[in-house]
C-alpha cells in the first residue's frame, strides 16, 4: 500500500478537521439567524422522542418473559425462545402467506388505481365534471374506519346492497364476510375504494408541475394524445411513481391489521389472518406480550430490509431514492 507523505497527512487532517468545524460553526449561526424555526421545531422532536423512539425501550420483552408484576427489565431473560416459537408454530406459514397475498394484491390493484384517475382526470376539460369526480373519490378517505368496515358488512350480508345485485343476475345469495374465498377481494377492492382519490392527490400535484411546452412541442412532432401521456405525462411523475412505490415496498408486511380485525371472522382466518391480526390477537386478548411483541419486531425488521433494499434498487437503476 503506498504511503503518503508526512505534509499531505498533515494537510489532509488539517482540512477535515476544518470542514468539521466550519460545519459546526454553519450550524451554529443558522441557529442564530433563523431561532423561531428551531424553537418550532422542538415539539416534532418530543413527538417523535416519546411516541416512536421511547417505546423502541419496550421492545425488550420480545427477549424475555415479560410479567407485569415484575416490569421490563426484572422479567427474566429468554433470548430467542419466542421468535423459534413463532417459526415452528403452526400458523407461522399461514399469516406469512396471507400478509404478503393481501399486500401483493394490494400493489397489483390498489398501487396503480389513483396514477390511472389522475391520469384520467388530467385528460378531463371540463372544470366542474373534474371537481366533482375529485369530491366523490376524496370523501371516502375522510369517513371513520369503523364506519366503512359497517357498510361492508351491511352491504356484504345475505339481503345486503352486493347479493341484491347478484341475485338480479342469479346468483345465489351468500353472506360473503363469512366465506374465506371472497375475503381479500373484499379488503382490497373496499380499500382502493376508500383510498383511491386521496392517493391520486398527489400525482395530481405532480402532473401540474409538468412544463407544458413539452406538449407544445410533442403535439408539432405529431403525438395525438394517448403518445403524450406515454412520451410526455408519465415521465413526468415517474420520480413520484418511484418513491410512493418505494413507501409501499416498506408496508408490505404491515397489512392493516385495523380493518382485518374489523372484518374478518374465525371462519374466515384461513384467508384473512395476517400478522397484524395475529400479533393483536396474542398480545391483547390472550395476553401474551412477550410473544406477540416478538412477533411484532420480526414483521418490523422484515419491512425495515424491505425499504432499504427497494430504496437501493431505485437508486441504482433510476437515480431516484428516498435518500
Amino acid at each position: 500500500m503506498a504511503k503518503h507523505p508526512p505534509q499531505l497527512r498533515k494537510s489532509t487532517l488539517l482540512t477535515a478537521s476544518g470542514t468539521n468545524t466550519s460545519t459546526r460553526w454553519g450550524f451554529l449561526k443558522d441557529i442564530r439567524k433563523n431561532p423561531w424555526l428551531y424553537v418550532m421545531l422542538i415539539p416534532v422532536l418530543l413527538y417523535f422522542t416519546i411516541f416512536h423512539y421511547y417505546p423502541m425501550y419496550g421492545a425488550l420483552i420480545a427477549f424475555k418473559e415479560f410479567s407485569p408484576r415484575l416490569g421490563i427489565m426484572g422479567s427474566p431473560w429468554v433470548g430467542w425462545e419466542h421468535f423459534e416459537s413463532f417459526f415452528n408454530g403452526i400458523y407461522f406459514w399461514r399469516v406469512i402467506k396471507n400478509t404478503l397475498m393481501i399486500s401483493f394484491y394490494e400493489l397489483l390493484f390498489g398501487f396503480p388505481a389513483p396514477i390511472i384517475l389522475a391520469l384520467l382526470l388530467n385528460e378531463v376539460r371540463k372544470t366542474a365534471f373534474k371537481r366533482t369526480v375529485q369530491t366523490l373519490t376524496y370523501m371516502p378517505h375522510f369517513i371513520s374506519l369503523v364506519v366503512v368496515c359497517g357498510i361492508i358488512k351491511e352491504f356484504t350480508m345475505s339481503d345486503g346492497l352486493i347479493n341484491d345485485l347478484l341475485a338480479f343476475f342469479g346468483w345465489e345469495r351468500v353472506s360473503l364476510l363469512l366465506e374465506s374465498e371472497y375475503f381479500r377481494t373484499i379488503f382490497v377492492s373496499s380499500g382502493i375504494w376508500q383510498n383511491i382519490g386521496w392517493g391520486t392527490i398527489i400525482y395530481l400535484a405532480a402532473l401540474a408541475g409538468i412544463d407544458q411546452e413539452q406538449y407544445e412541442a410533442a403535439k408539432i412532432d405529431g403525438a395525438n394524445r394517448w403518445k403524450q401521456m406515454l412520451h410526455v405525462t408519465l415521465p413526468g411523475i415517474i420520480s413520484t411513481i418511484i418513491i410512493l412505490f418505494i413507501l409501499e415496498i416498506g408496508k408490505l408486511m404491515n397489512v392493516g391489521g385495523e380493518k382485518i380485525i374489523l372484518l374478518y371472522n374465525p371462519s374466515t382466518y384461513e384467508t384473512a389472518d395476517v400478522i397484524s391480526s395475529y400479533v393483536y390477537r396474542l398480545g391483547l386478548q390472550e395476553f401474551n406480550y412477550s410473544f406477540s411483541s416478538a412477533v411484532g419486531l420480526f414483521n418490523s425488521a422484515i419491512n425495515f430490509t424491505l425499504v432499504i433494499s427497494a430504496n437501493w434498487l431505485s437508486r441504482k437503476m433510476n437515480n431516484t431514492s428516498l435518500w
